[in-house]
């Protein structure tokens, strides 16, 4: 009887690899794809070898243990969807093509499993190490079962040539290339004889893991440098799209809030300097946490003025709406915490203000890095916020077209330095 201690082992380095990946970054949407498909792929091969290679008769059940094949195959076209809508795609391009592309090779993975269960004897007696028996793979019956498999590795592959096609970064270039030389590997592992596939399904292992250690070494030096000059979302998506790719302008439309505490420099002048810098602490803080708590991401902080960008680098649909009700929040928790520092003379307010617009976004700087924003909305939203008195939220007529449903008062237009017409306002109701 041939020993199934090989590909226990086979299976065992494919489960350890997909351990590795999703224990390295386990937020990380393509990581837990990629550790699925790894994972699958090692329970299919020690079942199959167990339970069907090494069985007298073919189980009427065998059928079902095709499902684990089909996920393998399935995450790992799910992987290089996901790794596609990380790059950014040039204007005009189309970009659904490779996405349907991808969907479609995940059907035929599927279809593999339903033929699978439906014919489980054909399955294992003319393709399972049809190399065994030459005349199987000229049978009609080999194809039924070959094609869905061949048909979802050419869709794997296509939108592979597509991804390439989007110039990616030179570490995700070579992971996804480390699969591509990895996937016949895995796939000649459903035909060869028992040794062979082992072999086989190793070859595609060390290639895969190659490729992804390189890329995981890339992406750790990158954020770790990365970390020492740029915000927690800006240092990712460096890490994630790579520093060419951040540092190229986008244009977005995007909402900008602005907000700075009323009687500061009043307040700063008569405090003791150590209270004025405890203020400030908590008063970051806490605007930092709501900022996270919405995706939002913090551009700058001067003085008291905290200048906060809803929808970059990270764009977001609902930019407008998110930023409306993150204003709304940072309003709440400035006020508790005025109320917790009024003390004496001194009274210490929030105003907010609120902007929409396209603006330039990128990574500039030489020896210092900073993401940064201009547009016209980011002018605005820091004259709103300039305007806005304590405890109000001063929203211009963009950002309520983009988030109609929120309940806004209007405001008399307001001429503001910088703007030749006066501009239409809107504020939100406490």
């Amino acid at each position: 009887m041939f020993d199934v201690s090989l590909h226990t082992l086979v299976s065992l380095i494919a489960l350890g690899m997909a351990l590795a990946f999703i224990t390295a970054d386990a937020q990380s949407r393509t990581s837990q794809a990629l550790s699925l498909s790894l994972g699958s792929t090692g329970v299919a091969i020690f079942l199959n070898v167990s339970l069907i290679d090494l069985a007298e008769t073919v189980p009427a059940w065998s059928g079902w243990l095709a499902i684990p094949e089909s996920i393998g195959l399935i995450a790992m076209l799910e992987w290089l969807l996901r790794v596609r809508r990380t790059l950014p795609a040039a204007a005009g391009m189309n970009t659904r093509t490779g996405d349907r592309i991808l969907r479609f090779g995940q059907l035929c993975a599927a279809a593999y499993s339903v033929i699978s269960i439906a014919a489980p004897d054909l399955r294992v007696e003319h393709f399972i190490r049809a190399a065994t028996r030459p005349d199987s793979m000229e049978n009609w019956r080999f194809w039924l079962f070959a094609g869905p498999i061949d048909m979802s590795a050419l869709c794997g592959f296509a939108a592979i040539l597509l991804l390439l096609n989007r110039k990616p970064d030179r570490a995700e270039k070579i992971r996804v290339l480390a699969m591509a030389a990895a996937v016949p590997f895995f796939l000649a592992g459903f035909v060869l004889p028992r040794d062979m596939a082992a072999l086989s399904c190793v070859i595609g292992e060390i290639l895969l893991l190659i490729g992804s250690m390189r890329y995981y070494v890339e992406q750790g030096q990158r954020g770790q440098f990365m970390a020492r000059f740029l915000s927690r979302d800006v240092a990712k998506l460096v890490s994630d799209r790579g520093l060419a790719t951040a540092m190229q302008e986008n244009q977005l439309e995007i909402t900008v809030v602005s907000c700075d505490l009323r009687g500061f420099t009043p307040y700063a002048a008569a405090a003791p300097s150590r209270e004025v810098l405890q203020v400030l602490r908590d008063y970051y803080d806490a605007v930092g946490e709501v900022v996270g708590r919405y995706g939002a991401t913090i551009k700058d902080y001067a003085g008291d003025g905290i200048l906060i960008l809803v929808g970059a680098p990270i764009a977001m649909p609902d930019h407008a709406a998110r930023g409306i009700a993150m204003a709304r929040q940072i309003r709440s928790t400035g006020i508790e915490l005025t109320q917790r520092w009024n003390k004496g003379g001194s009274r210490l307010g929030i105003g907010i203000g609120v902007a929409s617009g396209p603006v330039t976004v990128g990574v500039i700087g030489s020896a210092t890095l900073e993401y940064t924003a201009v547009g016209s909305a980011v002018n605005l939203a820091s004259r709103l916020c300039e305007q806005a008195v304590h405890g109000e939220i001063l929203i211009d007529a963009r950002t309520r077209q983009l988030a109609p449903a929120d309940a806004l008062e209007p405001r008399q237009p307001l001429q503001v330095k910088g703007f030749a017409e006066p501009v239409p306002l809107f504020a939100a109701p406490a």
